[in-house]
């Protein structure tokens, strides 16, 4: 229960700022009065992940946001620490995928596959609107890809992607991750 409260604690923190050792009243205070659906999401979305004393209810508030906002995450989806949902409609994710630390998901998004072998994101990535990433592919970490790319091939690190099909465009580091958690 303790890593759930931290993976959490990570998403509020990429949400709000401020301190890294939030304090869970806060969180729940923020989750009943907050009109952060995307956060609300999230945190049913973390706790329907494993057995726990409210894995029934928050399996429940997990697949009720999930039609509400036609987000189609799985719970057996691996996401790290941090994970932000930029306006959260939309986004359809294969349960096999593999998600890093600190990563923006922004609306109308798709990872998918015909086989068991989706994608993996890596740390530090933005994903911009409208992206397909199609099959099994490694998005390296500090990588940006565009809106309305198509991802069919390998990303390289500290790469910005975009196009049908997506392209490299350049490399360079990037610091558009805000509020970044720190993950030692």
């Amino acid at each position: 229960m303790k890593e759930i409260i931290n993976l959490i604690r990570s998403d509020y923190y990429r949400y709000r700022g401020g301190d890294t050792k939030i304090p869970v009243y806060k969180i729940l205070i923020h989750l009943l009065f907050g009109r952060n659906y995307p956060f609300n999401y999230s945190f049913w979305l973390r706790l329907s992940h494993k057995k726990n004393p409210l894995y029934i209810l928050a399996k429940f508030m997990h697949r009720r946001l999930s039609k509400k906002y036609c987000l189609q995450i799985p719970s057996k989806c691996k996401i790290g620490y941090g994970l932000y949902l930029g306006h959260g409609i939309c986004i359809v994710i294969n349960g096999n995928t593999v998600i890093g630390n600190n990563v923006n998901l922004s609306q109308f998004l798709n990872i998918g596959t015909n086989h068991k072998t989706p994608a993996i994101i890596g740390d530090d990535v933005y994903i911009g609107p409208n992206v397909s990433i199609v099959e099994d592919v490694k998005i390296g970490s500090n990588s940006c890809i565009g809106a309305g790319a198509v991802v069919v091939k390998d990303v390289p690190e500290n790469a910005t992607v975009a196009g049908v099909p997506a392209k490299v465009i350049s490399y360079k580091k990037h610091d558009f991750i805000k509020n970044r958690w720190p993950v030692s």
